[in-house]
């Protein structure tokens, strides 16, 4: 079969040195005769091969119910298979269109072994592509950062068709490239030190499960307050609160500190952290008086009676002088609003019961005395949060002035005209 494709082939620089041409001058322009006719045969086979391929698979696609097929047809996989007719072709043809002349036939020896590496690259990317957005469908690896995984396979390819050209165009072995590549491993680990920290740092953010796509993460750093939308091999995409994208280098997840929500979210409730500050020259004991109207309120009506049984038990068994209030144990307002507060948040409905619920003295400061209220909203959802802390705050702020108590604001330039006032008319 080649040789009656060569006798083909060299039928023409046959014909025109039967006719008296000179030899070298037929076998020229035999070859180039050839190169014409096998570029048009290689354009007519590629036309035909990639639109019957193509038109194929989108037929099989069409009749199949699984999705892979349909991934294939996206990462161009019937497109690349197209040519592969083509490419046997110029195997077939290359060394007896250039049988005359062996410094091309090397040349384009050289290129047709090029064109099979990298088709066989791209056929082995389309494939990597075709399984990653195959598995991003399935539940079980929604979280997993499958972009990482689908690059370092990206880059190991990549490198190994780079590797075949490079011993390809300079006659050398694989195993020889490799040991004169060993030589400049210095500079080539220059050149890729952010490759190689991303890969690294890429294969620690899975194995430690450091971040998961889907999950909430704060990194003040790079601006980023938002959800994990993508985890690649040289970056993390974060979608933020307002909808912008912020990129952060994978390599800077492990080697920086940032904030990772996931705990709140696979918690029972999100922690409500807030002081109201208080004046400290609105505080003071309560008396008679105080503590009859203080029962009246409903929340901490029998904590009042119940607290007070036990403070006047206190004072008369020790001989107590009630004339002063210093003197004895007596109740402030200060503290009942701390127990009204606390009951407050038992009764709420929207406050989880179980987690930790306490109302607390902060370090006095020179804005008053910080009264925190520390619990955990039922609710994790951002806007529904929001509203149970608003709710909750709305109330207390307003009960405030039900205890004698004020609360500490800095005064505006009302305040200040208002106290100058007085003086002014006088």
């Amino acid at each position: 079969m080649r040789e009656q494709v060569r006798e083909v082939g060299n039928f023409l620089a046959d014909y025109f040195m039967a006719q008296g041409m000179d030899a070298d001058v037929a076998h020229f322009l035999n070859m180039l005769i050839n190169i014409v006719v096998v570029g048009v045969l290689w354009f007519v086979i590629h036309f035909i091969t990639k639109r019957l391929v193509l038109t194929s698979f989108q037929k099989f696609t069409n009749q199949t119910k699984t999705t892979f097929d349909d991934y294939l047809v996206k990462s161009n996989f019937p497109r690349y298979i197209s040519n592969i007719f083509p490419l046997l072709l110029l195997i077939l043809t290359v060394p007896i269109v250039f049988e005359d002349y062996p410094k091309l036939l090397g040349i384009f020896e050289k290129l047709v072994d090029i064109y099979i590496i990298l088709l066989t690259v791209l056929i082995g990317r389309s494939l990597v592509r075709t399984t990653t957005n195959f598995m991003k469908r399935h539940e079980r690896y929604h979280d997993k950062p499958l972009e990482s995984y689908a690059q370092v396979l990206m880059i190991i390819f990549w490198s190994i068709g780079l590797i075949f050209i490079f011993s390809e165009i300079t006659e050398k072995s694989v195993l020889g490239f490799l040991i004169s590549l060993g030589a400049a491993s210095a500079i080539i680990l220059f050149i890729f030190k952010d490759t190689i920290l991303g890969f690294v740092a890429s294969i620690q953010v899975s194995v430690n499960d450091i971040v998961r796509i889907g999950d909430w993460i704060t990194f003040s750093k790079y601006g980023a307050d938002g959800f994990v939308t993508e985890i690649n091999l040289a970056t993390v995409r974060v979608q933020n609160w307002d909808n912008t994208y912020t990129t952060i280098p994978t390599y800077y997840l492990i080697s920086d500190s940032f904030h990772n929500w996931r705990g709140m979210q696979e918690s029972p409730g999100r922690r409500i952290k807030r002081s109201i500050n208080i004046k400290q020259n609105s505080i003071r004991f309560v008396n008679d008086e105080d503590i009859a109207k203080f029962e009246e309120f409903g929340l901490i009506g029998p904590y009042i009676k119940e607290r007070q049984e036990e403070i006047n038990a206190y004072n008369k068994e020790m001989g107590i002088n009630k004339k002063h209030l210093i003197n004895g144990r007596h109740q402030t307002n200060l503290g009942i609003f701390r127990q009204y507060a606390l009951s407050y948040l038992k009764a709420h409905p929207k406050i989880h019961q179980e987690m930790t619920m306490m109302v607390r003295h902060l370090p006095p400061t020179t804005q008053g005395i910080p009264i925190e209220i520390y619990c955990f909203s039922a609710d994790k959802r951002w806007e529904f949060y929001e509203a149970v802390t608003a709710d909750i705050f709305d109330h207390l702020i307003a009960a405030i002035p039900y205890f004698d108590l004020q609360l500490f604001e800095s005064p505006s330039g009302d305040d200040i005209l208002k106290a100058l006032k007085p003086l002014q008319l006088n």
